[in-house]
C-alpha cells in the first residue's frame, strides 16, 4: 500500500465549503468546483461533512436562465446567485444529473445522481 493515502474512497469528507460558507446538513455544496452534499452540518472549526457521490432528492428549478422542463438524464449545475441552486442553467458548475423530470419553471424535489 502506498504511504502517500489519506482517503481510500474520499468520497466522504470533512472540508470547507465555498458555497454555502456555512451549509447546514441536506444543503446541495460546492467546494470550488467538487460537488457535493452536506451530510454534517459545519462544525466550530469551519469544517463541514460533505458527501461527493450518490443519489439525493434536492431542490431543483426547471431553468436555465428562462423557464425550461428538465427530463430525466438531463446535467444539473449549481449557481451560486440562484434559489434553489441547481438547474439546467449551464453558467453554473455541473452538479449531476436529474433522474426525474422538473416541469417548466418550477421548483421541484427530484432524485439528483452526484458528480460526472
Amino acid at each position: 500500500m502506498a504511504l502517500n493515502e489519506v482517503f481510500e474512497s474520499g468520497t466522504h469528507l470533512a472540508l470547507a465549503c465555498t458555497d454555502p460558507t456555512t451549509p447546514v446538513s441536506g444543503d446541495p455544496v460546492l467546494i470550488g468546483q467538487i460537488p457535493g452534499v452536506c451530510t454534517v452540518s459545519e462544525t466550530a472549526d469551519g469544517l463541514a461533512s460533505v458527501c461527493t457521490e450518490g443519489v439525493w432528492t434536492l431542490s431543483v428549478k426547471g431553468t436555465n436562465g428562462s423557464n425550461a422542463a428538465i427530463a430525466a438524464g438531463d446535467i444539473v449545475y449549481y449557481v451560486t446567485g440562484n434559489t434553489p441552486k441547481l438547474s439546467v442553467t449551464t453558467s453554473g458548475v455541473r452538479f449531476g444529473y436529474a433522474l426525474e423530470a422538473v416541469n417548466s419553471g418550477a421548483t421541484t424535489t427530484i432524485r439528483v445522481k452526484l458528480g460526472y
